[in-house]
């Protein structure tokens, strides 16, 4: 929770602002397994992080893509907003911008918040004890998404 001063001089509790990337390459979802001292570490998780003052959603996702997996990402597109806030796993009150991304070409390094990076098959996932957080309600979210008769998404 963010505590702020306004000009009125009240204070208020406000919510995090964080995005989060279903990376995609042909059927698979890249995952990084979290970092032991973070929240939900040792679990598999969507890669993404919180939006930084002057950024926008979009700088922030390519940013923490970058930072987190090396990645560079050629295909990006608005998927949802994950407002919940009773978030598993976690009591801060985040809300989730989230983004289905194609997988460029791995330019970096991952950084300290995860120790492993691996693409799993959409129909062979880690079982929902091994996911972090809301993870999975997304994954199957986009699942659900992807085999609707929807209009599919555009790079905008």
């Amino acid at each position: 929770m963010i505590t702020c001063t306004f000009e009125n001089k009240g204070k208020g509790n406000l919510r995090h602002v964080v995005v989060n990337a279903i990376i995609l390459k042909e059927n698979n979802i890249l995952l990084v397994k979290r970092a032991k001292k973070l929240k939900e570490g040792e679990k598999w998780g969507l890669i993404g992080g919180f939006i930084e003052r002057d950024e926008t959603l979009e700088e922030g996702l390519i940013r923490e893509v970058f930072e987190e997996v090396g990645y560079r990402l050629k295909k990006v597109s608005f998927f949802t907003v994950i407002d919940n806030p009773n978030r598993k796993g976690s009591d801060w009150q985040n809300i989730n911008f989230i983004y289905i991304c194609e997988a460029g070409e791995k330019e970096g390094k991952a950084d300290w918040e995860s120790t492993e990076q691996k693409w799993f098959d959409l129909d062979n996932l880690p079982r929902e004890e091994e996911i972090a957080f809301d993870h999975l309600e997304i994954i199957n979210l986009y699942l659900k998404y992807k085999n609707t008769s929807f209009p599919k998404l555009v790079n905008y």
